[in-house]
């Protein structure tokens, strides 16, 4: 459960905000409307795939038919009701009503939902969650759709969370200690902003007291009544929606929100739901505010508009349109001034969107140096003003334009294969917001209308008036050792009068017609063919000795998946020359390829949906890979020119030093950094190689060094594995594999990684760091040793790890309310030398740290002595099986899994083999299993304390 929505702190803390897009879901026209035809005053229709209605009590209900994934259901309660709604003495308590939602109903007792979701093979968390924000609350449910009761039961929860939470008192005041563990994490930095900041991004309004976590106070301290009367106020039937997506037939799943939902009874005399707004303000407000943790300075220019009505088309075609081609084309002057040397800033970015429900905003925002606020602002200014005075270029406008509709394209390609929970997170902010509901089709048909007419004169018209002096806020946040550095409120008000009686030219948009590949090479052959008809792979062997592995799916229709490996990596070189080495991905593939640099190639691939990126590892180095089908040829051509012909760009390794150096200047600051630091250390004995890289790294950097090492590491193809999973026809991969995989050089050259001698700690290690000032904890202890590595065994050991989490979850959290929420992660690997590692973590009331290590270790000693219940091992059985049902059907899964095959000599049996593997887990292996991996003798503890 996460205590608020996150969007309106990350719009304070962002370095730079990236403009994105989401224009709906895939899903068919509705047959009665014409989109080509509709007027603008029209009101935008709903898809008819929806299944809409209102029951008397005043409940609607949204129902739809959606095979991804397949055999699932997503299920949601929404309730129109979140912590503004909070009388002054029930601050937090709109979420702790979400949190005892989950600790007993009147059919589900205690923790029985979470035993029930469990029992059917989903997960707390992943599948069984729920959210509490400024306006709304929404409870989320995942079930599989292969058995009636299931569905029924499911539902049943639905009604219990709307009418049937029981407040069992004592059940409330141990979730106290829950609630107020989740507030502490967010205690630190980024919470001490919020605090200085918020009471002026949201002055005047009623949002600026109701942060949904509340008080410590509140939380502490409140009459169990209270809670109940938060309840009996805002949960009922006219302020709740019930969301059904996913693979069922719709009539059962109406039948089924029928007969739960319908009889509940409308509420008698209900207290009015009040809408709350932020106040307009003349002028520009200023929050500028430090904190000693902070890990970086940025700057944000807000203008607050009120929410615009969405239900037409005219709202549809300004708003999704015209606005995001608007902040497409900023967006990208933006990004394209970032990678200049010097450059005012270290990344930045427009956007227009929500801020709380009734309030919109336009943003600027940049991340800086801790001196160059001023700088950074002007450049933001400075940017917008000369769009505003002189437009944007024709060539810009197109180039838009067609990332625009060519996303459309590849989103209509996914027609059917639109996620459940998209979908259903589509239909509640129609509930919450009225956001339209046409469906894709209806919406791509739209764009196809409207694009072509909008106007570059429409777009430059825009420029001029979308960023108004009033309604403005200043949001500045930096290291407090740069505080003295701060510009006044005075200069940042100069900064920005100044920006528009600037002399200023045109901007110059260039662009090359070059091709990506001049000169085509000469193609190769497939020397051989071996085919798995078992798992649906063909191998292939090159004619310069590469392999390459095709896995044809049909999950996503547009969707094509690559990984490329070969050993060797940083390995290879000296430990004088590791940095240039672990470096040398990065900054290469940084600079483009061939004729291209970072953004000529950008410009280039408009409208290809394509993408290859190297990276070096310390025992292998990869080449990762997309693309659509369609534009299969660009992604070999790209992967060609990473092979062939790397760019080592002056100016671009210049800009990436400087912005690495600035962002690792305050890292120290943070008390999370110091923690992971001394972890790391831990772990790996404080190998040179494991450690994170620090700002003294960078003096040992080198640009030359490391485009000799990338090119050595790819001079030789036919040591490479290539593996292809998605959409494709073998027959259409070969000719282009001919063309620019088998005519890569190649040595014969045998490589194999080298042991440079990283191995996992031994012995009994503790380590206390003491940092921060916030009374928040953190711990971590980690297990490792020795490992016979099959599939058996990580199966074993991970359903281990997931019996103990269950454990910890009902001692640390349920029992003791010592934390929030406690993650036990298990990991294995081959290379060098074949080890597992078993990392327990939790956050805590640093006060009770010492009393909850000893609950672990007391939970692990009764695991090995008494083995797990009976209970909790079906239970992983059947959560280990519906996981494999879903992400077996995921291209990116197989990817992982094939290559990691490939890269470890394994049969691929294995991988296909799963489901049997899981019908083995049994109770004496993992009692065997926590005796073997939890060895007391090896075992290393770190803690994060507040140095008072």
């Amino acid at each position: 459960m996460t205590s608020a929505r996150r969007a309106l702190l990350l719009l304070i803390t962002a370095a730079f905000v990236v403009s994105s897009w989401l224009v709906g879901t895939a899903q068919a026209p509705p047959p009665a409307a014409n989109p080509a035809a509709a007027a603008l005053t029209d009101t935008m229709p709903v898809d008819t795939r929806i299944t809409t209605g209102r029951f008397p009590n005043g409940l609607r209900y949204y129902v739809r038919a959606n095979k991804k994934p397949e055999g699932r259901a997503e299920l949601r309660l929404a309730v129109n009701a979140g912590s503004v709604l909070e009388d002054d003495d029930q601050r937090g308590l709109a979420h702790f009503v979400e949190h005892m939602a989950f600790n007993g109903t009147t059919n589900f007792p205690k923790q029985d939902i979470v035993n029930f979701v469990q029992s059917i093979g989903m997960r707390f968390g992943n599948d069984l969650n729920a959210s509490t924000g400024f306006d709304e609350t929404v409870y989320m449910l995942q079930v599989p759709t292969d058995r009636a009761p299931v569905l029924d039961r499911a539902m049943l929860i639905l009604r219990d969370w709307a009418t049937n939470v029981t407040f069992d008192p004592a059940e409330i005041d141990k979730e106290r200690g829950v609630v107020l563990e989740e507030w502490r994490l967010g205690l630190g930095a980024q919470g001490r902003l919020r605090d200085k900041q918020f009471p002026v991004l949201l002055q005047g309004s009623r949002y600026a007291t109701r942060l949904p976590i509340g008080t410590p106070e509140t939380l502490r301290t409140f009459p169990h009544d209270r809670l109940r009367q938060f309840y009996n106020d805002w949960y009922r039937p006219d302020l709740m929606a019930v969301v059904a997506v996913g693979d069922f037939d719709v009539a059962q799943i109406q039948a089924l929100i029928k007969k739960h939902f319908e009889p509940i009874p409308a509420a008698v005399n209900p207290r009015p739901r009040p809408v709350y707004t932020l106040p307009d303000h003349p002028g520009t407000r200023y929050a500028i505010a430090t904190d000693p943790e902070l890990g970086g300075t940025s700057v944000s220019v807000y203008h607050t508009v009120p929410a615009r009505d969405q239900s037409t088309i005219a709202a549809y075609r300004q708003q999704l349109v015209v606005e995001r081609l608007f902040t497409g084309m900023l967006n990208a002057r933006l990004s394209e001034l970032a990678v200049k040397p010097g450059a005012p800033f270290l990344g930045a970015g427009a956007d227009i969107g929500a801020f709380v429900r009734t309030v919109s905003t336009t943003t600027l925002a940049a991340s800086v140096r801790e001196t160059g606020v001023e700088p950074g602002l002007d450049a933001l200014f400075t940017e917008a003003a000369r769009v505003a005075r002189f437009g944007f270029t024709p060539s810009e406008f197109e180039r838009q334009k067609t990332t625009m509709l060519r996303n459309l394209e590849r989103a209509m390609a996914e027609f059917d294969n639109q996620q459940s929970a998209s979908l259903a997170a589509e239909y509640i902010r129609n509930f919450t917001t009225d956001e339209p509901i046409p469906g894709l089709a209806y919406e791509y048909e739209l764009y196809k209308r409207f694009l072509p007419e909008i106007s570059l004169d429409e777009m430059n018209a825009l420029a001029r008036t979308w960023a108004p002096d009033n309604n403005r806020i200043v949001v500045v946040s930096a290291p407090a050792k740069a505080a003295a550095a701060l510009p006044t409120e005075a200069r940042l008000a100069a900064v920005m009068a100044s920006a528009s009686k600037k002399t200023l030219t045109a901007y110059e948009d260039t662009v090359s017609a070059q091709p990506l590949v001049a000169n085509a090479p000469r193609p190769g052959t497939i020397a051989s063919t071996t085919r798995k008809p078992e798992f649906g792979i063909t191998e292939w062997k090159l004619s310069n000795g590469a392999t390459v592995v095709l896995k044809p799916t049909t999950f996503r229709q547009d969707e094509v998946l690559m990984r490329a490996f070969s050993p060797g990596g940083t390995s290879l070189v000296p430990d004088q020359d590791y940095i240039p080495a672990e470096t040398a991905a990065h900054v290469v593939a940084a600079g483009g390829v061939g004729a291209f640099n970072a953004v000529d190639l950008r410009k280039a691939l408009t409208g290809k949906a394509a993408a290859a990126g190297p990276s070096i590892g310390e025992y292998f180095e990869e080449l990762n890979g997309t693309a659509s089908p369609k534009d299969l040829e660009t992604l070999f051509q790209l992967v060609y020119l990473r092979f062939t012909q790397p760019r080592a760009d002056p100016a671009m390794f210049s800009v990436i030093t400087d912005q690495t150096r600035v962002a690792l200047a305050n890292q120290r600051n943070s008390p999370e950094f110091a923690f992971n630091e001394a972890l790391t250390n831990a772990l790996w004995q404080g190998h040179p190689r494991s450690k994170i890289l620090s700002a003294e790294d960078l003096d040992r950097m080198d640009l030359q060094k490391s485009l000799a090492f990338y090119k050595e590491r790819f001079a030789d193809a036919g040591g490479f594995t290539f593996v292809f999973v998605g959409s494709f026809d073998p027959a259409a991969i070969e000719p282009l594999a001919e063309r620019y995989l088998a005519s890569l050089p190649s040595s014969g050259r045998q490589e194999q990684w080298r042991d440079v001698g990283l191995r996992r700690a031994t012995g009994v290690i503790e380590r206390t760091v003491r940092k921060g000032t916030e009374p928040k904890a953190q711990t971590s202890i980690v297990f490792t040793g020795p490992f016979q590595y099959d599939q058996a065994h990580r199966v074993t050991l991970r359903a281990m790890a997931m019996v103990l989490e269950g454990a910890l979850r009902n001692s640390l959290r349920e029992d003791l309310g010592g934390t929030y929420g406690v993650g036990v992660s298990s990991s294995a690997a081959k290379v060098p030398v074949p080890g597992y590692t078993l990392s327990i973590s939790f956050g805590s009331d640093p006060a009770r740290t010492d009393a909850l290590i000893r609950t672990v270790f007391d939970d692990i000693d009764a695991l090995k002595t008494n083995g797990p219940d009976e209970r909790d091992v079906r239970n992983i059985r059947e959560i280990l099986t519906r996981e494999y049902e879903s992400s077996s059907r995921q291209n990116g899964f197989l990817l992982r899994e094939i290559t990691a095959r490939y890269q470890n000599g394994e049969d691929l049996a294995d991988l296909f083999a799963l489901p049997k593997f899981y019908e083995q887990i049994n109770g004496p292996e993992i009692q065997e299993a926590a005796r073997r991996y939890f060895n007391a003798n090896n075992v290393i503890t770190v803690k994060l304390v507040p140095e008072k």
